[in-house]
């Protein structure tokens, strides 16, 4: 093998392994998506086939019917879009203290933020649970969104990207008559934007899918998410697995549309991002 052929297997081994995986991801979401449209008696065999003998698109209607799936839809975006504002609010001004503004003891502060990701969320889930019923804030919106309004992941990843970029713009700035406030938000935010985005798609997506916090919180209708209403769903309909995938593929679906729609963001933010270790 020739040192010009080498590169060229080596980009050929890279693109079979990137398609092997991807294959594999995927496996599960095409199954989901088959068994959605099956009927109740093939779903529910002893020996399930995946490919619908008959396809049944009526199974959407029918989950629509048997719980207030689209108000459950409206509650997640409402409860992952306030969670994604307030968080990438608040990292990006916590962020830019730490990098821009000097304080005593700023490292050894931010370093105290940081070994808080090593404490499982399950821990702090009782304090939190207690705090927000102290306040009366059970089955609201604001018990269930400020609680997670604040992260040190966003503060790091943030704090990673305002130290690349280069100090002269906010001098400059800062010599126009601009204040720091000023200066941050017409200098830094703009600049920052690839990496805000992709922390606010990393926020959304992890709190769409999140189950534990809302089963706490949300007693109602009026503030239960979809994982919390996919469980809902099973408790009264039992394990009918063409419905309950179907619920599954319907709840899928805006988040395959938010990464098709934030996808330049995305990539950009994560090549561009402290993660790379600048």
């Amino acid at each position: 093998m020739t040192s010009e052929t080498k590169p060229v297997v080596r980009r050929k081994l890279v693109v079979f392994a990137c398609f092997l995986v991807t294959a594999v991801t995927l496996i599960p979401v095409v199954m989901m998506v088959l068994v959605a449209f099956q009927s109740d008696d093939e779903s529910m065999a002893a020996k399930p086939s995946f490919w619908p003998s008959s396809w049944h698109p009526e199974n959407l209607t029918r989950v629509f019917d048997l719980v207030p799936l689209g108000k459950y839809l409206l509650n997640t975006i409402y409860f992952a879009a306030g969670t994604t504002i307030l968080e990438t609010a608040t990292a990006a001004l916590a962020a830019y203290a730490f990098a821009r503004l000097n304080f005593p003891g700023r490292s050894w502060l931010f370093g105290v933020y940081l070994a808080t990701l090593m404490i499982p969320s399950q821990v702090t889930l009782i304090p939190q649970f207690v705090l927000v019923a102290k306040l009366h804030a059970i089955d609201t919106w604001p018990g269930m969104i400020v609680p997670h309004a604040f992260t040190a992941i966003g503060v790091f990843l943030l704090r990673q990207f305002f130290l690349g970029i280069p100090r002269d713009y906010e001098e400059a700035a800062r010599l126009d008559g601009a204040n720091r406030w000023q200066a941050f938000v017409r200098v830094i935010v703009p600049l920052a934007l690839p990496a805000l985005a992709t922390l606010a798609v990393f926020k959304f997506i992890g709190q769409w899918n999140n189950l534990l916090w809302p089963m706490i919180i949300s007693n109602s209708d009026a503030t239960r998410t979809v994982p919390v209403g996919l469980q809902v769903f099973q408790d009264i309909n039992g394990t009918q697995w063409n419905l309950l995938l179907m619920a599954a593929t319907v709840t899928t679906v805006p988040l395959i549309i938010l990464f098709f729609l934030t996808q330049r963001w995305f990539v950009r933010g994560i090549t561009m991002s402290g993660l790379g270790g600048r």
